[in-house]
């Protein structure tokens, strides 16, 4: 018992870890398989066929590509327009601060199909045809609250003593800020643009609600469901997982070099 007390909480953490891979280890077991029927949800025999062929379900890879490039323009503005709002919340003084700053994370306190119904509602009444644009300014106003989050925190703790050193040595605001201040929040802003990519590439909701005939990979998945799940689907469910793993382990390295450097 003594013992179990002492290793409680590393014991908690790899059962809670287990718990969380576990379901994309069953994806990545499954990718391997060979149904005899439409659903690949029990085990036949193994087989290399899906990963030979990922894009040999129809529709399955345009999905794929129309999803990442949402994504990737849903992360490029949300980004952009985060990060100009957690530095104008930090460093400026102005009327309804308090309140611009609620309105700026209630979105992530909304669920999802309340804010998805007041979209589709305005796009409607504006008269905009739903499609890929829609999808896209729908994806950028809810990627926006997490980007200023994961920004703000990392302004706010900022030592401006660097700033004013900056300017000390003759530096101007633009070279202050690409070489001091751009530099120190970098991490924020990448966590704020990673977190905006994988809600955008994974929401369905929002998404459902404003696509009109547009079909991204969150809903090719779905509508699959109904009909007959591809192994090709579990194939680049585990090569993005794969992928994910990947970029962390790099940013992980990366941020221990960083840290030897400094040393």
């Amino acid at each position: 018992m003594s013992w179990l007390r002492r290793n409680f909480v590393v014991i908690a953490g790899l059962i809670t870890l287990a718990f969380l891979v576990l379901p994309n280890l069953v994806v990545l077991v499954f990718s391997f398989n060979k149904p005899k029927g439409r659903f690949n949800y029990t085990w036949q025999e193994f087989s290399l066929d899906a990963w030979r062929d990922p894009c040999g379900v129809a529709d399955l890879c345009g999905s794929l590509a129309l999803s990442l490039q949402i994504a990737a323009w849903a992360t490029l503005g949300a980004t952009v327009l985060g990060v100009m709002v957690a530095f104008a919340l930090v460093r400026y003084r102005f009327r309804a601060r308090s309140t611009v700053s609620a309105l700026i994370f209630l979105p992530m306190a909304m669920p999802e199909v309340v804010m998805a119904a007041s979209l589709l509602t305005l796009f409607l009444n504006m008269g905009v045809q739903l499609g890929f644009w829609t999808v896209l300014i729908a994806h950028i106003m809810f990627c926006l609250s997490f980007v200023v989050t994961a920004v703000k925190a990392r302004v706010m703790s900022m030592d401006p003593r660097l700033e004013q050193a900056a300017q000390d040595l003759y530096a101007g605001p633009v070279q202050t800020f690409l070489r001091v201040t751009l530099p120190i929040a970098a991490p924020g802003i990448a966590a704020g643009a990673l977190l905006a990519f994988a809600l955008s590439f994974d929401d369905f909701i929002i998404t459902n609600f404003n696509a009109g005939s547009t079909v991204t990979f969150p809903m090719y998945v779905w509508g699959s469901a109904q009909r007959g799940t591809p192994v090709q689907i579990n194939v680049i469910g585990t090569a993005m997982f794969a992928v994910a793993i990947v970029l962390v382990l790099a940013g992980m390295l990366i941020g221990n070099r960083r840290k030897k450097r400094a040393r």
